[in-house]
């Protein structure tokens, strides 16, 4: 049996090997043991939207089209955007009645779960 110590997308985890048909006198040299890193922890994104009501991406994705604009008023529900994730299309709906006071994305970005895309007034 052998232990390694493994880092996989900033998690670290010990894992334990056994080897299976090798002999004694073929085992691979020992490698030596390396110090794990420490997590790195990515940025909360960033509240840059004018308004008081924030428009969040509720997953991570592709902006595939913005559909309202900056002044436009909207009911709770009509669709701000559009974001694909997975290989589907989904609408991104206002939270509530209001005006678009800032939309914070374009077409094509790329954007994380929880990224401000937009606000209302």
């Amino acid at each position: 049996m052998k232990n390694y110590r493994i880092t996989v997308n900033g998690n670290v985890y010990d894992v334990e090997v056994e080897e299976v048909g090798a002999s004694a006198s073929q085992s691979a040299p020992a490698a030596a043991p390396v110090k794990a890193a420490a997590p790195v922890k990515a940025a909360a994104p960033a509240a840059t939207g004018a308004g008081s009501v924030k428009i969040n991406a509720p997953m991570p994705g592709k902006i595939l089209s913005v559909k309202a604009s900056v002044g436009q008023a909207v009911k709770k529900g009509d669709t701000i955007m559009v974001l694909e994730a997975m290989k589907m299309e989904n609408e991104i709906p206002a939270p509530a009645d209001g005006t678009i006071a800032s939309i914070d994305v374009k077409e094509g970005a790329s954007v994380e779960a929880g990224a401000v895309l937009g606000s209302l007034n």
